[in-house]
Formats: structure tokens, C-alpha cells, sequence
């Protein structure tokens, strides 16, 4: 068994130069690396960083977004201290005057319901059920998430074309389950929720046994609608969740949704199909919509339209939405204003906002560095994909095409979104937050019928992730996230590759993940694999499955291995990939130690800091129900569980914790 002096005497053989990227303090020496990685590589940083009164989890992802929200604060302030100096109609206008609405909070105070009003009192005009249709039909309802998701996006069986999409929607709660399972916290919850329900009604002017009576309606409705919803697993099936219907055959099974007026209202009427993601969903609330008392649905209305917008109403609004969202999170106080509007602001005029952000945080060079990085680990996916033992030649053919066909962003969009039409004033927050939402609904629908827009991107230069697009077959890094301790110009490719080389591998496994795979090289849903590969695949996906199952937070609580599996496969493939293309780096084959680790080790270090955090109970229950990505002590040491690579560099033996039976290893590229 390798203890940690050993690891320590192999590589301190040659004097230690000192290193950047890697903050040897966060270590603890008192923990063995081949026992418990996790503790090892951030045991100190996990004891010396708890969590900060207003968050429900800390860690390096929380650091780089504090760090990346404090530049975008700066652009913030300077741009809503100048709006007035700033053109009309600009986007530093905008961005400003949104921002400086947003922070108004005395304004809010006094403005009270005054800019809500009119949109209650359209609610409240509704007197049945085509009334009903008519205001669910109209894009300027403002009516929040109701009764199911409605939009335009690609055909992900014909990827050259933009189809009207429908999907199940309509809860307020994060999942179907907190309206259904009787388990002690889901009652709390619930429970929770039915407060904060009253006590937005009465605010609204309700009085105690009213507000009582709405709640109970917003209630029942959203218990129905989530009896008829699909669980997050079975979410993830891509061939199960696409049923392409005509109008005519759509509007028959879901007659009470009158598609056909839903359809002229938002400008397409042109269309002939709609792909319906869960038609059985669909189907009830169709009959509910039909069934339910019209005043029940007003309530469900009335709820919807208030909870999407409680940022903009007086604070005793948002205070009720914050208590409710403790018992969830377990957070101890709300974030600070400028902390939630700078998140408005970039949810509203992200690109207008984001172009502020990149001309002060990225530069061309970082861009160049992390596209070269990018070409090093497709081609370091090829050779993995070409040396697999159980894919036949025609699957790995396929597979080859796809990797190469990924397009490839980084940082931010070659063409900028045009905010032309979005009018934004200082008079009032929420008109500005309103304004926002018709515009990107706008904006959305407006690609039915054109070419599809390849360099479109679907999240914002200052964020801190990264995706992967199956029906683009693209791989999407925005600028956020090109920072330390993912990416760091300045240190070592270890330090790299552990990071953001990681990162780019998972995004790149994504397109072979158990529903990335199903697309093939163009974006189509199409069956691209030979039936005997196919299963083979299946066999050893379900053994990370197994071991993610296993895994165990919290008393009684273990992660869901089919929720969490592309992520957890994309971590797994990521690794291995980002590895085998540092190996091929000066610095791997110099072999040289740095702060007494060596190159392999640092790769692993980095990984391991990468991912370090600190989660209070409440949310870590709630990311094991919802969060389709594992707990990050298991996204840390799940891959390296199955990984020789790392047994040999910190020399574990078996017997080790960290090491599984040959048996047990999950091994897929």
C-alpha cells in the first residue's frame, strides 16, 4: 500500500521547481491519495472554505463565478452611471438602464403593483374556456411557465430544419416527485410551498381564507399535472420523447389547447407539424383545461405570472420566495441585489452584456491556446476510438466521421444578437423584465421557416460551463469558464489538461454519451451503431451505472446512476481522452516534478481541485433528486476508480480504495 511519504520520495528525486495553478496549501498529507483522492488533493481548501451564508454549495466553480461576477459588476455600474451619456437605442443603453432599473429598489417600493396590474386585471377578465384559450394563445400574456412548454428549436431528425416543439412544463416545484412521493422532506417541502403560496396571495390583496382557497387550486392543478409528467430518466430518451404529429392530428388529441390559434398568435401559422415531446402529458392537460374550474385556472395563472417576476415587486415578494427556497437549499440569507440583477441582466441582454465582458476578461491569445488545446484531444479521441477492442469497423468509422464533423466555439459568438427591437427605459423593472421575455420569445419563433442558424450559442460569454449540442454536433466553451483554475495561461500543461483539457473531453464524450450517441455526424436522431456494438456499449455504460448507484452522500441517500449516466460517462471518456493527449505533451515526456509531484500527478491534482466543494444536506438532496451530474466528491473520484493511469501515478495497489477489481473497472474509450 502506498502511503503518502512514498508518493512524496518518488517524485522528489530531483529538485522541485516551484509551480503555478495548482495551490499545494489545499492539500492534505494526512489523507492517502490511493484511499480517498477527494480529501487528499483539497482536504485543507474543503476544512478552510465553508460556505458562505448566502450559497447552498461552495467550491471552484463558486470562486471563478464570484471572481467573474466582480469584473461584470464593475462593467454593470460603469454602464448604468453612463447610460444617459450612451446612445439611444445602443446596447450600453440598454444593458444600463435594465441594470439601473433592476437595482432601483426604492422605485420598485413605491411603484408597488401599479406596472402588474394591467396583466392581473386581464387574468381576472377571463370568464371561460375559449376566453381562457385566447389569452394562453397570445405571446404577450406574460402568463410565466404555464401548463406546458411551447417553442421552436431544431428537428433533431432533420437537422437543416426548425420545427414547432411542445414538452410538458407547467410546475413550480423543481421535480414531479415533491408533488408525489410522501417521504418525510418532500412533505416539508410541499408543505413550504403551500405557505409561500398563501403568502403571495395575500400580499396580493387576498384575505386569509381566500389566499387559502388559491393555493389549494394552484396545488391541485400542478399534483395533476405532475401525476401525468415523465420522470427525469425517462426524460432522457431522445427516440421516446420525439413524436412528430400534423396540426390537424395534434389539435384532435389536445383539442382544449386550440393549436391552431396558438399557432396564428405566434406567427406560425405556416406550420404543418408539431413534435410533441410527451403526448400523454399533453393529452391531460388538454382535459384539464376542459375540467378544471376556470377560477382554479385564473389562480394557476395569477401564480405563475407573480412567481416569474417577484425581483421586480415590492421585497416582502421576494423575502417569501427566499423562505421558500431555503427549505430547498438550505442557504442561510439572500444573495445580495446586485448579485440577482447581474443574473437578470444576463438572462435578459446576455450577448449585448456579454460583449462588455469579453473586450475586458478574454483575449485573442487565450482563444488561440484553447483551440489548439481542442484539436490536441480530437486527435487524441481518434486514436482511442481507432484502438477500441469491442467496436466494429463500420460503428467506428461512424464515430470517426462525428468526432470530426464537431464544430467547435470558444469564448464568444462570431456575430452578435441584434437587440434592435427590445426597447429598455429607466421607468420600471418590470416592464424591462417583460419587454426582455417578448423579445426572446420573438426572436425564438422568428427562426421557424429560415436556415438554421449554425452560429447561434446557448449560454452567455460570462458563464461558467460548457456544453455539448447533439442536434449541432458542436462542443460550446464560453469565455467564463476560460479562466483558472480551469484554464490558465500561465501553468503547466498538467495544470491544463486536468482542467479545461478535462472539461473539452467531457463536452466531446457527450456526442458518444448513452444519448449522445444516438445522433449521429449531421445532428439527426439516426441510429448510427451496428446492433451487437450497440449493446456492447449498453453492457459497459451500466457498469458505471452500478457504481454511481452505489455511492452514498447521505443516510438513505444514494445517487441515481441512470439520472446522472451521460455526465458520468462524459467525465469518465473526458478523463481518459484529455490524459492520453498531455501524454503526448514536452512537459508529460520530460517527465520533470513540480512542487514535489510529478507531471501525471499534477494532471490528477488539478482534476481533483477542479472539483472540490462543500454542499450544505438540503441541497445535496435536492441535486440527487434533480441535478443530472453527480455529487462532485463522486465526479471526482468515479472516473479515477477506473483508471491504470492513476494507479500508476500515485502507485496504489490492490486493495486500495481508489482502486477497483479488474472486475469492476468501467472502461468504454
Amino acid at each position: 500500500m502506498a502511503t503518502t511519504a512514498a508518493v512524496a520520495q518518488t517524485t522528489k528525486s530531483a529538485p522541485a521547481s516551484k509551480g503555478v495553478g495548482i495551490n499545494i496549501a489545499n492539500i492534505d498529507p494526512t489523507v492517502k491519495p490511493c484511499e480517498d483522492f477527494f480529501h487528499f488533493a483539497s482536504g485543507n481548501w474543503l476544512k478552510n472554505n465553508p460556505i458562505p451564508a448566502s450559497e447552498s454549495q461552495w467550491g471552484s466553480f463558486h470562486e471563478l463565478f464570484n471572481s467573474n461576477q466582480a469584473t461584470l459588476r464593475t462593467i454593470l455600474e460603469d454602464a448604468a452611471r453612463n447610460a444617459s451619456k450612451a446612445t439611444k437605442g445602443t446596447n450600453a443603453q440598454k444593458v444600463g438602464d435594465f441594470y439601473a432599473s433592476a437595482m432601483d429598489s426604492a422605485a420598485i417600493e413605491a411603484a408597488g403593483l401599479k406596472f402588474l396590474q394591467p396583466h392581473l386585471s386581464r387574468i381576472a377578465a377571463i370568464k371561460d374556456l375559449g376566453e381562457m384559450q385566447r389569452f394562453l394563445a397570445d405571446p404577450k400574456a406574460h402568463a410565466g411557465s404555464v401548463w406546458y412548454g411551447f417553442g421552436v428549436g431544431q428537428d433533431e431528425k432533420i437537422s437543416t430544419q426548425y420545427a414547432v416543439q411542445m414538452n410538458q412544463g407547467g410546475l413550480t416545484l423543481p421535480d414531479r416527485d415533491y408533488y408525489l412521493k410522501d417521504d418525510g422532506r418532500s412533505k416539508t417541502i410541499r408543505t413550504a410551498y403551500d405557505t409561500y403560496l398563501v403568502n403571495t396571495f395575500k400580499l396580493l390583496g387576498d384575505d386569509e381564507a381566500t389566499a387559502k382557497a388559491n393555493a389549494a387550486a394552484v396545488l391541485r392543478i400542478e399534483t395533476r399535472l405532475a401525476k401525468a409528467s415523465k420522470s427525469r430518466v425517462d426524460l432522457r430518451d431522445p427516440i421516446a420523447n420525439y413524436n412528430k404529429m400534423t396540426v390537424a392530428q395534434a389539435n384532435a388529441a389536445f383539442p382544449n389547447l386550440n393549436l391552431p390559434l396558438t399557432l396564428k398568435q405566434n406567427g406560425l401559422g405556416a406550420a404543418k407539424e408539431i413534435i410533441v415531446g410527451q403526448p400523454e402529458f399533453l393529452k391531460e392537460a388538454s382535459a384539464m383545461l376542459k375540467e378544471a374550474p376556470i377560477a382554479d385556472q385564473k389562480q394557476y395563472l395569477r401564480w405563475h405570472l407573480v412567481s416569474s417576476v417577484t425581483g421586480a415587486l415590492p421585497k416582502a415578494f421576494g423575502d417569501d420566495a427566499f423562505r421558500f427556497s431555503q427549505v430547498q437549499s438550505g442557504a442561510k440569507q439572500q444573495q445580495p441585489r446586485w448579485k440577482r440583477m447581474q443574473a437578470s441582466t444576463d438572462g435578459a441582454l446576455g450577448e449585448a452584456f456579454g460583449q462588455l465582458y469579453v473586450d475586458k476578461a478574454f483575449s485573442p491569445a487565450a482563444k488561440a491556446r484553447a483551440k489548439q488545446m481542442i484539436e490536441n484531444l480530437r486527435t487524441a479521441y481518434a486514436e482511442r476510438i481507432k484502438a477500441t477492442d469491442w467496436m466494429s469497423a463500420a460503428t467506428k468509422a461512424e464515430a470517426l466521421k462525428k468526432l470530426n464533423a464537431f464544430a467547435v466555439k470558444i469564448g464568444y459568438p462570431d456575430k452578435w444578437k441584434d437587440y434592435s427591437k427590445l426597447t429598455i427605459s429607466r421607468e420600471s423593472y418590470l416592464n424591462n423584465l417583460l419587454a426582455a421575455r417578448e423579445w426572446a420569445s420573438d426572436y425564438e419563433v422568428g427562426h421557424f421557416g429560415k436556415p438554421i442558424n449554425r452560429g447561434e450559442w446557448g449560454m452567455t460569454p460570462p458563464t461558467v460551463n460548457a456544453y455539448y449540442n447533439p442536434p449541432m454536433n458542436e462542443i460550446v466553451f464560453p469565455a467564463g469558464i476560460l479562466q483558472p483554475p480551469f484554464y490558465d495561461p500561465k501553468a503547466d500543461d498538467a495544470v491544463n489538461y486536468g482542467g479545461i483539457g478535462a472539461v473539452i473531453g467531457h463536452e466531446m464524450t457527450h456526442g458518444f454519451d448513452d444519448q449522445g450517441r444516438q445522433y449521429d455526424a449531421k445532428g439527426n436522431l439516426r441510429d448510427w451503431w451496428t446492433k451487437e456494438d450497440a449493446e456492447k456499449f449498453t453492457t459497459r455504460a451500466a457498469v458505471v451505472g452500478k457504481q454511481f448507484d452505489a455511492f452514498s452522500p447521505l443516510d438513505s441517500v444514494h445517487v441515481n446512476g441512470q439520472l446522472t449516466m451521460g455526465e458520468n460517462l462524459a467525465d469518465l471518456g473526458g478523463l481518459t481522452i484529455a490524459y492520453a493527449a498531455f501524454m503526448k505533451t514536452p512537459q508529460a515526456k520530460a517527465g520533470k516534478a513540480i512542487d514535489g509531484y510529478t507531471p501525471e500527478q499534477r494532471f490528477f491534482l488539478n482534476w481533483a481541485q477542479v472539483w472540490h466543494s462543500n454542499t450544505r444536506p438540503e441541497a445535496l438532496r435536492q441535486r440527487i433528486q434533480v441535478d443530472p451530474h453527480a455529487p462532485d466528491q463522486y465526479r471526482t473520484i468515479g472516473p479515477l476508480q477506473n483508471m491504470p493511469e492513476f494507479y500508476k501515478a500515485f502507485n496504489c495497489q490492490d486493495g486500495n480504495k481508489m482502486m477497483r477489481a479488474q472486475a469492476d473497472r468501467a472502461k468504454i474509450w
